[in-house]
């Protein structure tokens, strides 16, 4: 599994005429017939993505979304938030992930 790793924010870019006008640079992309796109070099180098890999759009606002990268592995969230309060075997998760879902019937 894969988790976040860096992003761009979209809401911290100047308002668009001011990038139009070229005080700031600005990749473009295109939207297919697909529904796709081509991500521009210069993000995929800043992002670190590469073929193959997982982005994800996480809606920030109403018309506002951040785009992603999904690069970072699971197993480098341990410890993010401080040791376990109690420690909990599979045995015992699974049998309480089966109790709530019986109940949820």
């Amino acid at each position: 599994m894969l988790m976040w790793a860096c992003c761009i924010k979209l809401t911290s870019f100047p308002p668009y005429i001011k990038v139009r006008n070229k005080e700031h640079s600005m990749a473009i992309a295109t939207l297919s017939s697909k529904g796709q796109i081509t991500i521009p070099a210069e993000v995929r180098k800043d992002l670190h993505v590469d073929t193959g890999d997982r982005v994800e759009f996480v809606q920030i606002a109403p018309g506002r979304y951040e785009f992603v990268a999904a690069t970072r592995e699971v197993t480098e969230l341990k410890g993010m938030f401080g040791p376990a309060k109690k420690i909990v075997s599979i045995v015992a998760m699974n049998a309480a992930i089966a109790r709530r879902g019986a109940a949820a019937r």
